[in-house]
């Protein structure tokens, strides 16, 4: 249920076809615009449902499998014998250790540094909320091959209950407010969040930000054995802390460099998922002298602060991932110089208010249309804060912002929202962002 457009539909269709399974796949999109994904499933024995559900087909499945975008409390999902998720299926089935990574924003750079750096020494699995399914490399994965997963509060709540997911080492970035058109509070999202260390005991490992109120609580109530990292480490504490720009592990009398001053990617709030990650792969066993190495030569992942052009003498960065507010504050605190800023997009119910101060940072701010677009501009308005647009076209306002940028400046597209209906979702935003700029030059 739900083919979807990022490979999880495909890789529980071609996992489940490969077995012998008869399979059906429906998706409440047409054809039209899962074009890509049914191609990528020629030559299976698969039957098409799109456009429409039929409850028969799910009365009738021995399995459903559910994209975690699908509400739990589907009707048809109510109808079926016994509900799975492709990491259901995979977890209950792969005996490698994992470590599972969640957070509001910067799970997915955290999940892709921890690859990273114990891939520098040995192989490694990512999959998730990555937009990579675990199933695609089920059959690879040994006993002994650790698997990173990044996972989404949707992608956890689906496994409530199920006792599938114990963690050998979970690591919770900092929450902010998200999915609140999903969700009625933030209790009831950041209760899903907490299911990552659920089923964990004190032979695992959870990782808190000390500095974070949630992150506290997360470590007073995991069954597992708590790890901080935090600007500052209380005596005593072991974990990962700063010392100035450099990151540093501690344990009793160990003291050991794990962040180097130098870094690939820009921003302080990286330079922290960074230092979760390599508390991890420290945690996980990973000789400090190798972690710090192995961080210094990250690039970062897409979407999440991607430098992905210079034309003119003027930087472009992706921050297309940023669909929360706090994620723009973030990017614009990034640079050294204030950035021109391309922003806007559809609302999920969140409030701008608590960092409407970011946006007056930025040297200049463009704005892209949409419901979210029009609650920032009352606070925009309301600050004085001068902007062009709200643009209905990503090309019209990217040509708004080159138009108005000098050799020497940043043009940063972090918007801080959804863009359903003008992209079909943030990969599709990041990825046609790149293809506009490139054809600048």
């Amino acid at each position: 249920m739900g083919l979807g457009l990022n490979g999880g539909g495909l890789a529980v269709a071609r996992f489940l076809a490969s077995r012998g399974a008869i399979v059906t796949v429906t998706d409440s999109k047409d054809e039209r615009a899962l074009a890509e994904s049914v191609r990528a499933l020629d030559g299976l024995p698969v039957r098409f449902v799109l456009g429409r559900h039929e409850m028969a087909d799910f009365v009738d499945a021995d399995i459903v499998v559910k994209n975690p975008a699908v509400k739990p409390d589907s009707p048809y999902l109510a109808a079926a014998k016994r509900v799975e998720t492709d990491l259901s299926i995979f977890l209950a089935s792969c005996p490698s250790p994992i470590i599972a990574v969640t957070g509001s924003k910067g799970k997915s750079t955290t999940a892709a540094a921890i690859h990273h750096i114990l891939s520098s020494s040995g192989k490694c699995f990512l999959g998730g909320n990555i937009t990579v399914s675990p199933l695609d490399f089920i059959d690879e994965a040994g006993t002994g091959t650790p698997v990173v997963l990044e996972l989404s509060s949707w992608q956890l709540g689906d496994l409530r209950g199920r006792k599938v997911l114990k963690p050998v080492i979970a690591v919770i970035t900092r929450i902010v407010p998200d999915h609140l058109d999903r969700y009625p509070g933030m209790d009831e999202y950041v209760a899903d969040k907490r299911l990552i260390y659920a089923d964990q005991d004190p032979s695992c490992f959870t990782l808190c930000d000390l500095d974070d109120a949630y992150g506290r609580s997360f470590a007073a109530q995991t069954p597992g054995t708590p790890r901080w990292y935090a600007s500052e480490l209380p005596p005593g504490e072991c974990g990962a802390y700063f010392d100035g720009r450099i990151g540093m592990y501690v344990d009793g009398r160990i003291r050991e460099l794990l962040i180097p001053e130098r870094l690939l990617v820009p921003g302080a709030h990286t330079r922290r998922n960074l230092l979760a990650a390599a508390l991890a792969c420290r945690v996980y066993g990973m000789p400090a002298d190798a972690i710090s190495k192995a961080v210094a030569t990250f690039k970062g992942i897409e979407h999440r602060l991607e430098s992905c052009a210079e034309i003119g003498g003027v930087r472009f960065f992706n921050d297309s991932a940023a669909t929360v507010p706090e994620a723009v504050e973030a990017a614009i605190g990034a640079f050294e110089t204030p950035p021109v800023l391309i922003t806007g997009g559809t609302d999920k119910n969140l409030d701008f208010s608590p960092v409407r101060a970011a946006y007056s940072k930025a040297s200049r701010v463009v704005l892209l249309a949409g419901t979210g677009t029009d609650k920032l501009k009352v606070l925009l308005d309301e600050d004085g804060v001068r902007y062009e647009g709200p643009f209905d076209d990503l090309e019209k306002a990217v040509a708004a912002a080159f138009g108005a940028s000098s050799r020497g400046d940043i043009i940063v597209f972090s918007p801080g929202c959804t863009s359903f209906g003008m992209f079909r979702n943030e990969f599709d935003r990041g990825r046609k962002f790149k293809a506009i700029v490139s054809s600048l030059e």
